[in-house]
C-alpha cells in the first residue's frame, strides 16, 4: 500500500512538473533570459572566488576546486528544490491570503499539492549551473556525476523542508515573512562558504537548525572521497528533515482559518 502510494505521488510530481514546464517555456525568450541570467550571476561569484584564492591561497584548507564543488552542490540542490517545489517560499503568502482553500479541495496531500503547483524559472539556471561547474572540474567521471546527483537530491529535500518549515511559522505567528527570509539568507550564506572559516562553537548549528552541513559540507566530503556507503545516511537525514517539516505544516494546518475562496484550481 505504501509503495503504491509513493508511486502515485511520484507520478503526480512528474505530471505537475511537466505542466509547469510547459507553462513557462511558452514564453521561451523570458525563460532563456532568466535561466542564463541566473547562471551568469553565479558565474560572477565563481570569478570572485577565483581571484580571492589566487591572491591569498587556500582558505581554511579549501582550494578553488573545493569551493566550486560547494557552489555546484548548493546551486543544483537549491535549483532542484525550486524547480520541483516552486511554491516552497510562498506558503506564508498563500496562507495569509486565504488561498489555501483552493488546495484543500484537491484529492492529493495539501502540502505536496501546494509545493508542486509552480516552478521557479530562474531556478533552472541554478540547477544547470552546478552540472556545468562539475563538468569543468578535473577528475570528474560518470560515477561521481551519479554521486553528485544523489547528493543534490538530498540537499534539495533539506532545502525544501527547511523553507517549508520556516514558511509554516505563519500559522502560529501571522506574518512570519521576516523570520522566513532570515532563515533563507542564513541557510544560503552558511552553505556557500568553507566550513572551516566559522568558529567551532557555531558548527553545531550547521547540523541542526540551519542544516548547511548536510547540504554542502558533508556532501563535499562524500563526493571528494567517493564514499558511496554514506549516501544512504545522507538521504536518511534528508528524509528526517522532510518528515519533521511535514509534521510541522500539518500541526499548523489545524490552526488555519478559511479565507472563503472555494474555487477550483485547474
Amino acid at each position: 500500500m505504501r509503495t503504491s502510494r509513493l508511486r502515485a505521488y511520484a507520478r503526480f510530481l512528474g505530471a505537475s512538473l511537466a505542466v509547469n514546464v510547459q507553462a513557462v517555456i511558452e514564453y521561451r525568450v523570458n525563460f532563456l533570459v532568466q535561466v542564463f541570467g541566473m547562471m551568469l550571476n553565479n558565474a560572477a561569484f565563481a570569478l570572485f572566488w577565483g581571484v580571492l584564492i589566487g591572491k591569498v591561497g587556500n582558505l581554511g584548507g579549501y582550494g578553488f576546486s573545493d569551493v566550486m564543488l560547494i557552489w555546484a552542490l548548493v546551486s543544483t540542490s537549491f535549483g532542484l528544490a525550486h524547480v520541483v517545489f516552486g511554491n516552497v517560499r510562498s506558503i506564508g503568502a498563500i496562507v495569509q491570503k486565504g488561498e489555501l482553500d483552493l488546495y484543500l479541495l484537491q484529492p492529493k496531500d495539501v502540502l505536496v499539492n501546494v509545493l508542486a503547483s509552480r516552478t521557479v524559472v530562474s531556478a533552472w539556471g541554478d540547477f544547470l549551473y552546478g552540472y556545468i561547474v562539475l563538468a569543468l572540474i578535473p577528475g570528474m567521471d560518470l560515477s561521481r556525476l551519479a554521486l553528485f546527483s544523489l547528493l543534490s537530491v538530498s540537499g534539495a529535500a533539506i532545502f525544501a523542508a527547511t523553507f517549508a518549515a520556516a514558511e509554516s511559522l505563519c500559522f502560529f505567528l501571522g506574518d512570519a515573512s521576516g523570520i522566513s527570509d532570515a532563515i533563507t539568507e542564513f541557510l544560503l550564506s552558511f552553505s556557500l562558504y568553507p566550513e572551516t572559516i566559522f568558529d567551532k562553537g557555531m558548527r553545531w548549528v550547521f547540523y541542526t537548525i540551519i542544516p548547511s552541513g548536510f547540504i554542502a559540507f558533508l556532501p563535499l566530503s562524500i563526493l571528494k572521497s567517493a564514499a558511496w556507503l554514506l549516501v544512504p545516511a545522507a538521504l536518511g537525514v534528508a528524509a528526517l528533515y522532510a518528515a519533521a517539516s511535514y509534521g510541522f505544516f500539518r500541526l499548523g494546518l489545524r490552526r488555519y482559518e478559511s479565507g472563503g475562496q472555494m474555487g477550483t484550481r485547474l
